[in-house]
């Protein structure tokens, strides 16, 4: 038989399961991630700053995670009506200048608890590009609608991110010697750069990668953006922005994570951990018939059963959730 696809080997030689204290950063790719993982009841941080695009905004992230220093009046901002702070994405905002240090200063602690033990960190790198503030000449992980004219657009080299996280994976690891690092380069296209102009700014993302995991054993990549382009490979997997990966694309990225990353047994907790998630979700066109009652009741004692097996795992959502239904019941 014709072959009429690209099979991109994923096959790894890092592991993540329930075991692990994750935390993922970077793009819109580990925001889809790293919900999956959530979904799964992972022990996972995702973007405790908000979708951060490239490596510089990340590595400053990271850092101000390390120290869990503060979000203070002079780290934020007013335009249009909004507070931002210059390292979070839009998200952190608010008309409320309390509200948004609380928010920015609420992903900081997630952050810097997280990173006490930390066996996984998993970051995907979006662009090479970079945007600097011109009254200070500071890296910006998002200009937030402010004028074109108070930034400088640069893009990174492969040497400066290679050295820059080189002495940051040195860093993490003194102080979590069981960390393994994890890139990955985001499959989502860039095109307000230029077409030509964002192959180049994937192409250095790569080779600094590369660079990254030749240099260090604990350092790893992840082929997400080959998954993409090279395997699926059709514009049926993209969304309909033609830019980011379609649900299914993020579903078969996911998948190929499980195979090659996650071992059996884990794999096997994770089916059993979706299947409380979606009974939980699950909204039932009969609530009040003795079915549904003998359900609820079902579902509250394999949860009860299955968590006190597994106490790594947390479904005290799922666990209040049927609480709260027997009560009404």
């Amino acid at each position: 038989m014709m072959d009429f696809r690209t099979q991109v080997d994923a096959k790894s030689d890092f592991t993540i399961g329930y075991s692990d204290r994750m935390m993922l950063m970077g793009s819109c790719f580990a925001e889809n991630i790293g919900q999956k993982m959530k979904q799964a009841r992972l022990n996972v941080v995702v973007n405790p700053f908000g979708i951060l695009f490239n490596p510089e905004s990340i590595a400053i992230a990271i850092e101000q995670a390390l120290a869990g220093s503060p979000v203070t009046d002079t780290d934020v901002f007013q335009h249009n009506g909004l507070w931002s702070g210059f390292g979070f994405h839009g998200s952190f905002s608010s008309t409320d200048k309390v509200e948004a240090l609380r928010k920015m200063n609420s992903g900081v602690n997630e952050a810097h608890n997280q990173t006490k033990g930390l066996t996984r960190l998993i970051l995907t790198f979006g662009t090479a590009y970079i945007y600097r503030n011109v009254a200070d000449g500071r890296v910006v992980a998002n200009c937030h609608k402010l004028p074109a004219a108070n930034f400088v657009r640069e893009m990174l080299t492969v040497e400066q991110m290679a050295s820059r996280y080189s002495a940051l994976i040195e860093r993490l690891t003194s102080l979590n010697p069981d960390l393994q690092i994890v890139f990955t380069v985001s499959p989502v296209r860039h095109l307000r750069d230029g077409a030509h102009q964002n192959q180049l700014s994937k192409a250095t993302l790569l080779l600094a990668v590369n660079q990254l995991v030749e240099w260090h054993t604990n350092a790893h990549y992840f082929p997400s953006y080959e998954l993409l382009l090279d395997d699926l490979r059709d514009y049926r997997f993209y969304d309909t922005d033609m830019c980011h990966p379609s649900a299914m694309a993020v579903d078969y990225i996911w998948q190929a994570m499980r195979d090659n990353c996650i071992s059996q047994s884990d794999n096997a907790l994770i089916d059993s951990v979706m299947r409380f998630v979606t009974a939980a979700n699950h909204r039932p066109l009969n609530p009040d018939t003795d079915e549904f009652r003998q359900f609820v009741r079902n579902q509250s004692e394999a949860v009860a059963e299955f968590t006190a097996k597994h106490p790594e795992i947390d479904l005290s959502a799922e666990i209040e959730h049927w609480k709260e239904l027997a009560r009404e019941k």
